[in-house]
């Protein structure tokens, strides 16, 4: 053997890490910011002027200018609320500080109108940040793609323009523009920013590709499977607006009760004034109480406490590769009891690996394991297929510079044939390259046979006709499983379960090594038997959680509490059937989620909490005692403020570390 085959290579280089483009709105991208800031610098100049005696034309227009600025929009959503037949806290903000300049205060009404529009651009700014965190990660199509007509002739257009049955040339460097299917030539996509792969994929005739995609080597000839509005793409952007918009059961339930809340706050507002009024009080010190009860006692903090909270772990949770479908899972996900998880893919890596080197004895001797790796790594070079790659790999972890070949030539469904220092080298199935009945083919098989047992896959490696070792190469577990099983299993209280089409043999020993028990594994099931499983569960009153690749799994995933797919081949079925996708494809990220979502829930407890203390108190203060509207308009709106930014605290990376931490 050459003895260039054991020279050792340097440390190969650490695989480039792939990040998506990173997108953040400005806050003055946003209208409410940029109403609040207009109203709230018209506020500024006036004060001053006002406190400094100067006359009503001086500041009065200011004034006028701070009414417009942060009220027109919080008072036409108010009316076209009303137009539904329902009366919304917005256009009772508007009418108290109406109310307020009605009666001489001017500058109180004012001062509610900025800071109720401050408020109201803090929510826009969480809800902008939530689709920021997830759109950078998408926004990676590119504009324009390549048609090609009947003729063969090319023509650049927009990818939205392109329809179902185009086919369109993917050039070596290029972005695929369009959810499709190959139909001529061959090349490596880095698929990453989809589906979380972390090698570059081979694809060929017949294989499924995605738009945003990068192609790597060779021209791809791609027919066009889906429109742009139904691509893996645009169905995240759809749920990243579902997420802007869904409530989640508590936020639902308190505008439930608010509706019934303001009608009694009206007719309440309305005793306060006229009783008072009745037994000979003054006319505006009536109105002013009762303009002041009205503003005191709306909830808009307590109706704030809900979405921030939620909206903000989303956003945060976005940003660290893991994209939550909306409010109400985002809460969900803090509920869950038991774990149910699938093999292939979720708690192994999903890439083949090197596991086994045997060397067989030839003529008395047999090749060391480095040499028997290098020999099939320099066969196995030219060649695309996956197991290739994985011989290949690991040859350059072990450091083993793969030597020279010639001759090379592939045999689908059998393996590859070079020559390698002179003597020709065959490496592929056993099944089909053993057909002696000499001893060295019985031995070959033999130990062929025992891996294949084990759960892997064999590779014969032949020189010269011979056999002289049998590789075996398996889906590894992921580094992080054994790790994340045990935190998971603090989480619930209880084991997760194993969930897997695989044989027996192969689940228990992987069960065994990332620390589940041999009750918890299900093996040999179907995609309707992972379902009927996590129905069983569901059934004796557990909340399942149930983690899968979206693909065999989308059953468990859809009848699950909630379902997270990982960011593997078949997204876009996770897509349709998880609550939850990790982008990242790190197993890791599913508890730090988990328990991002309990502080999640906390705070918003939190801030119900504050909400109720601060609107208790200020009611009691107004109707036992003389409570001054500007200190009133200070004490609902600061407590509306104080909620909204107690929320959004979780968009900070400090609290998906601290989450992380906890889990640990």
């Amino acid at each position: 053997m050459p003895s260039d085959l054991l020279q050792r290579s340097g440390r190969a280089a650490p695989a480039a890490t792939r990040t998506a483009p990173k997108r953040r709105t400005r806050v003055f991208a946003l209208a409410e910011a940029r109403w609040a800031a207009a109203a709230l610098v018209l506020f500024l100049i006036a004060l001053p002027l006002h406190l400094a005696g100067a006359p009503v034309w001086a500041w009065g227009p200011l004034c006028a200018a701070v009414y417009i600025t942060g009220g027109w929009e919080p008072a036409w959503a108010g009316l076209t609320a009303l137009r539904e037949k329902t009366l919304d806290v917005d256009l009772l903000m508007i009418v108290a500080a109406i109310g307020a300049a009605s009666i001489g205060q001017v500058m109180d009404g004012a001062l509610l109108i900025v800071i109720f529009a401050t408020s109201g651009a803090l929510e826009a700014l969480a809800t902008a940040r939530t689709q920021d965190a997830v759109r950078g990660l998408l926004d990676l199509a590119p504009a324009t793609a390549t048609r090609l007509a009947d003729d063969g002739s090319e023509k650049g257009v927009a990818t939205e323009d392109l329809i179902v049955g185009d086919t369109i040339l993917v050039r070596p460097g290029e972005r695929i523009g369009a959810d499709g299917r190959v139909l001529e030539g061959a090349g490596e996509v880095d698929q990453a920013t989809i589906t979380g792969e972390p090698l570059p994929v081979a694809k060929k005739a017949g294989d499924e590709v995605f738009a945003g995609t990068l192609n790597g080597t060779g021209a791809l000839r791609v027919k066009v499977g889906r429109d742009a509005s139904d691509s893996v793409i645009a169905r995240i952007v759809a749920m990243v607006e579902e997420a802007s918009e869904t409530k989640a059961p508590t936020q639902l339930f308190i505008e439930r009760v608010e509706q019934r809340y303001s009608l009694g706050m009206v007719f309440a507002t309305l005793a306060v004034f006229l009783i008072p009024l009745s037994l000979g009080a003054d006319l505006t010190g009536s109105l002013l109480r009762a303009m002041t009860f009205m503003i005191v006692a709306s909830p808009c903090a307590v109706v704030l406490a809900t979405m921030p909270p939620l909206l903000s772990s989303i956003a945060n949770a976005g940003r660290h590769g893991v994209l939550v479908k909306s409010a109400v899972v985002m809460e969900r996900l803090g509920q869950i009891d038991a774990v149910a998880l699938d093999k292939t893919g979720t708690l192994t890596e999903g890439t083949p690996r090197v596991t086994d080197i045997r060397p067989l004895a030839l003529d008395g001797c047999a090749l060391d394991e480095d040499t028997l790796l290098a020999l099939a790594a320099a066969a196995e070079h030219p060649s695309e297929h996956p197991l290739a790659r994985a011989v290949v790999d690991a040859a350059r972890t072990r450091g083993l510079a793969v030597a020279g070949m010639r001759d090379f030539t592939s045999m689908p469904g059998v393996g590859v044939t070079t020559v390698v220092g002179g003597r020709t080298v065959t490496v592929g199935a056993p099944a089909r390259l053993l057909h002696g009945e000499d001893k060295g083919s019985a031995r070959a098989a033999e130990v062929a046979a025992g891996l294949e047992a084990g759960g892997r896959t064999a590779v014969l490696v032949l020189r010269d006709g011979f056999p002289v070792g049998v590789l075996g190469i398996a889906d590894r577990p992921r580094p992080d499983a054994a790790a994340t099983v045990a935190v998971l299993a603090a989480l619930t209280g209880s084991s997760p379960m194993l969930l897997t089409g695989d044989n027996p043999r192969a689940a228990v020993r992987l069960a065994a090594e990332v620390g589940i028990g041999g009750d918890e594994v299900h093996a040999g099931l179907l995609p309707q038997d992972k379902a009927d499983a996590v129905r069983r569960l569901e059934a004796r009153g557990r909340k399942v959680l149930v983690v899968g690749d979206g693909v065999n799994d989308a059953p468990a995933l859809a009848a699950a509490h909630t379902g997270v797919a990982m960011g593997r081949a078949g997204s876009d079925l996770a897509l349709e059937t998880a609550d939850a996708v990790i982008v990242g494809d790190e197993l890791a990220a599913v508890p730090t989620v988990v328990s991002l979502s309990r502080a999640a829930r906390r705070l918003v407890v939190q801030n119900l909490v504050i909400a109720a203390v601060f609107v208790s108190g200020l009611v009691m203060w107004d109707l036992v005692g003389h409570l001054p509207l500007p200190l009133g308009v200070l004490g609902h709106e600061g407590s509306t403020v104080v909620v909204g930014l107690n929320g959004l605290r979780l968009l900070r990376d400090a609290a998906w570390n601290r989450a992380a931490m906890e889990v640990r």
